[in-house]
């Protein structure tokens, strides 16, 4: 076994009081040719409450509501919403499959490169670090926003005056507090996170029956009309267009880019007891469960409008001028506070799941070597949690806007969600014959697969359309470099995760042998 010095192995697991057995992930992972460095401290609730935190229907489902709105009206809480949550679904149900047979940190690149070589591992690795980095800085610029527009008037404050100097400031500020926290309290982050995922339940109900108590109409019919509101009848959210499909299409990135970031459930598979189970369902039930109480909510926001193209108008202030318009200021701060609270814990969680994807792809030579240290104190990637702060800090430099930061994000992340399952469509059953509990089979599995796959390519077309059209180069830029580098040289340095090292050392040595 690959294992580092000092590592914790099964065997001396059995003899150490312990309250959980978690013996068995430690072999599972050994097999795998890991040893135990992160506390397993995770319960099956902590696992679903990170990728839940993450996903955060107060973040996305409020901070993008214009993407919807602004697009085709309130179909898009009614029909647009629920189709997006099913899209993301299948690829969760794609992505839960290969996580309950391969339950390890930076799962998604772990998964390709055993399903399609490490070339497709690591360019996996790259999309889906790089989606996680924007993500942890649209999630953050999004609680800036809100904390700008909520509690700084508070104080006096005029929000229409702040500069893009002072989001940089401030994100700074929220970054430094989220990697202090994941440095030296992962316990207290966490608790941290759980509460999170009872704070959203309870903000995103009160809320949704606030909405309705005060609406000036009930008028639920709206939830099913499809409104152009493109161009400057949306609030220039959207370049004008004609094509009702395309604007289903634009709208479709409101419910997708919130119901992201449920691969953090597989990323903290080795701080996770009985990952092989919990893993998988935290990610099915973070997604499905946010689906849900998003609907719920998203459809309060579309009814309570005192007027829908009033509201389109709005463009990205709309959230807050439908508090203004609906909910009594006796409620309005308490939930608006909630809501800002809810964002800087999903901020928190992204800073976890960021940095365990990064320790693992450093851990197999994927990135610099001082970005797999282990505090022996904390049991937490150090470095791995500064740098992760760093990099989503520096991407609002390149993206100050919160929308091409939310677009790239998206991008990158559902390729690389998509990645290990396109792969197995091809393996399954035959150089991948060793399933976990979670198993679809092979027809079911290969169906998704293809779903999944379709999806994201015309995801990645909505994505790429002005004003966003900036993340074309980038997506495109990215492709090309991931492709050179590799046959430059990364080919021959990179090893992959130490079974497919294992494997070429032992072909090499068989090959050697023949020779001889």
């Amino acid at each position: 076994m690959l294992m580092g010095a000092g590592a914790t192995t099964s065997a001396q697991m059995k003899t150490e009081p312990t309250d959980i057995d978690i013996s068995s992930d430690i072999k599972q992972l050994e097999k795998m040719g890991y040893s135990q460095e992160l506390k397993r401290r995770m319960t099956g609730f902590s696992n679903f409450a990170i990728s839940f935190s993450i996903i955060c229907i107060l973040a996305g489902g409020i901070t993008s509501f214009q993407l919807g709105l602004s697009a085709v009206g309130g179909a898009a809480a009614g029909i647009v919403w629920p189709v997006g949550v099913i899209f993301a679904l299948l690829v969760a149900l794609g992505m839960a499959q290969v996580a309950s047979a391969y339950p390890t940190a930076g799962g998604l690149y772990h998964w390709s490169s055993i399903l399609g070589g490490k070339g497709w591992g690591w360019g996996a690795a790259w999309f889906n670090l790089l989606g996680l980095i924007f993500v942890t800085a649209s999630v953050d610029v999004g609680a800036y926003t809100l904390f700008a527009n909520i509690v700084l008037p508070l104080f006096g404050v005029d929000p229409t005056k702040l500069t893009l100097v002072h989001q940089f400031a401030g994100v700074s500020i929220i970054l430094f507090v989220q990697a202090f926290l994941n440095h030296k309290a992962v316990g207290l982050t966490t608790k941290l996170t759980d509460f999170s995922g009872y704070l959203i339940f309870a903000v995103s109900i009160i809320l949704m029956l606030a909405m309705l108590a005060f609406a000036p109409t009930h008028d639920f019919s709206r939830l099913f009309q499809f409104t152009n509101f493109s161009g400057e009848a949306g609030g220039n959210v959207w370049p004008s267009s004609g094509n009702g499909s395309f604007l289903i299409l634009l709208a479709m990135l409101w419910p997708i880019y919130t119901i992201t970031g449920f691969d953090a459930s597989a990323h903290t598979s080795e701080e996770t007891v009985n990952a092989a189970t919990n893993v998988p369902k935290g990610i099915l039930r973070s997604v499905y469960l946010s689906g849900i109480f998003g609907f719920i909510m998203v459809a309060g926001f579309v009814i309570a409008l005192p007027s829908i193209a009033e509201g389109a108008k709005q463009g990205g202030n709309v959230f807050f001028w439908l508090m203004d318009q609906v909910i009594p200021a006796w409620l309005k701060l308490p939930l608006e506070l909630g809501i800002v609270v809810a964002n800087l814990l999903c901020g928190l969680a992204c800073v976890t799941s960021t940095s365990r994807m990064t320790y693992a792809f450093a851990r197999d030579g994927g990135m610099p070597s001082f970005l797999k240290t282990v505090s022996k104190a904390h049991s937490v990637p150090v470095a791995a949690v500064w740098t992760t702060a760093i990099l989503a800090l520096a991407s609002t430099i390149y993206a100050p806007a919160y929308t091409t930061l939310t677009t790239a994000c998206v991008i990158f992340l559902y390729i690389s969600y998509v990645m290990p399952t396109a792969a197995g469509i091809f393996v399954y059953g035959k150089s991948w014959k060793k399933m976990g509990p979670f198993d679809l089979g092979p027809v079911l599995y290969r169906v998704i697969g293809v779903i999944s796959v379709i999806g994201v390519v015309a995801l990645i077309y909505a994505g790429i359309q002005p004003p966003n059209d900036a993340a074309l180069p980038v997506t495109a830029g990215l492709a090309v470099i991931l492709v050179v580098a590799w046959f430059l040289g990364v080919k021959r340095v990179f090893k992959g995760p130490p079974t497919l090292a294992q494997e070429a050392a032992e072909a090499q040595g068989e090959l050697v042998g023949e020779e001889a």
